[in-house]
């Protein structure tokens, strides 16, 4: 049995992930450091809440770089679920309560705009189409 090897939008997705939420954990640990107590969502117990997402989202990246059966359907549903509490809850929630200066709305339209990125990347994937 021969170990199964990601397509190229794949291995595209699953790094566009690792820069996205790299950037967001980064973001994140930030705001609990430097930004504790602005909002009941910047403090270290709140990031240390939160590390779930990043976990979860380190279990997709690996199974996209694995090239595991079926990783691009999960990766579209994780990320169209992320994008959806970003536009849902976190805007008009978090960051509302977060009082967000330049650096949270750049954070937050880079990291948006990313999962876009995943999205259409593996929205390729699963409809069987390639990058020429």
């Amino acid at each position: 049995m021969t170990a199964a090897h990601p397509t190229l939008l794949e291995s595209l997705s699953a790094w566009t992930l690792v820069v996205s939420f790299a950037i967001s954990l980064l973001y994140e640990f930030w705001r609990a450091i430097a930004r504790t107590g602005v909002s009941r969502y910047d403090s270290l117990p709140a990031f240390v809440r939160g590390l779930w997402l990043y976990v979860l989202a380190a279990i997709v990246i690996v199974l996209l770089f694995l090239g595991v059966p079926f990783a691009a359907w999960i990766g579209l549903v994780f990320i169209v679920l992320v994008i959806a509490a970003s536009i849902f809850y976190y805007n008009p929630t978090m960051m509302i309560a977060r009082k967000p200066g330049i650096l949270d709305w750049v954070e937050d339209l880079v990291y948006t705009g990313l999962a876009f990125v995943v999205a259409a990347l593996l929205l390729l994937e699963v409809a069987g189409l390639t990058l020429a």
